[in-house]
């Protein structure tokens, strides 16, 4: 793991991933992921190591990685995903700079920190083309995409979350930006029962979906994403452009473009961005998918 880790070109800045693991492009390491979430240095594990192990290659990235105060991991494969600080100092509550952006992360109380680091180019290509554009986040989560929305000159966003509490960290990003909140929205529904108001605050210029692949009681990617897209013709303005993001690896990008087809074909196909060179996936199609379409009216 530490081998493939090119130290000299990391980042003392901004937050990114290291190692990526979980692509299987690196054999016998399919369950080790390392992030830099400055001055974290966070191990995750899909898979029980020793303790030998986890010390050892913690006391690697503590030596080599200048400004590193605090080595911990992550046990996914244990249930509720804890924290254990390996070495250092126990950081908690973390401030992370990405595109010149904060994000607040908390590790420890959850299973997800607050930012997925594979989206960064999505995020980029948000700030990109958000001037003066009235933006809907469906899945928003703690409003990373909002954030970089009002970044890129977004005149208004409407977050849509059916979890309150991510909500709120949202808007504590937004305040740590200095962002004015007054352009900002913050929906706590479940989007598939909400349609009326979304509408309410549109239509949109952007939409931005980035559902989870699977979360019990409220979303099935392979049933209720076609539920969404067949509702654009009602929520955007012609020629608003559409994100729309599969993070599930039994799906390829051919089942949104079919889903486009068979639901919503005013919409044309622009480009796909892809996550970070370090995200490498020994099967192409496994990981990350993120579309750029138009719609037209």
């Amino acid at each position: 793991m530490i081998e493939h880790i090119n130290f000299s070109a990391i980042d003392q800045i901004e937050c990114h991933r290291l190692f990526h693991g979980r692509g299987h492009a690196y054999q016998g390491l399919e369950h080790v992921n390392v992030d830099w979430l400055p001055p974290v240095a966070l191990i995750t594990l899909y898979q029980e190591e020793s303790e030998g192990w986890l010390q050892d290659k913690a006391q690697q990235l503590f030596t080599n990685i200048e400004g590193c105060t605090s080595v911990m991991v992550q046990f996914r494969c244990r249930p509720k995903g804890p924290y254990q600080l390996l070495l250092g100092e126990d950081k908690k509550h973390l401030t992370v700079f990405e595109h010149g952006l904060k994000y607040q992360l908390q590790l420890g109380n959850a299973q997800n920190n607050g930012l997925f680091l594979d989206m960064s180019n999505g995020r980029k290509w948000v700030i990109d083309n958000s001037q003066d554009k009235k933006v809907l986040n469906l899945f928003a989560y703690t409003c990373a995409f909002s954030v970089a929305a009002i970044k890129g000159g977004a005149n208004k966003v409407v977050n849509v979350d059916i979890s309150k509490a991510p909500l709120a960290k949202g808007r504590d990003n937004h305040r740590t930006n200095k962002q004015e909140l007054a352009k900002v929205k913050f929906e706590g529904v479940d989007i598939f029962k909400s349609y009326g108001r979304l509408k309410k605050h549109g239509p949109y210029d952007l939409l931005i979906s980035d559902p989870p692949s699977f979360q019990k009681g409220s979303v099935d990617i392979k049933r209720d994403y076609p539920k969404i897209i067949r509702r654009l013709p009602q929520l955007m303005n012609d020629n608003g452009l559409i994100m729309l993001c599969l993070n599930s690896p039994d799906l390829s990008e051919q089942f949104i473009h079919d889903m486009i087809e068979t639901e919503c074909p005013q919409c044309e196909y622009i480009e796909s961005i892809r996550p970070p060179e370090v995200f490498k996936e020994a099967m192409p199609g496994k990981g990350l998918k993120v579309l750029i379409f138009k719609y037209h009216s």
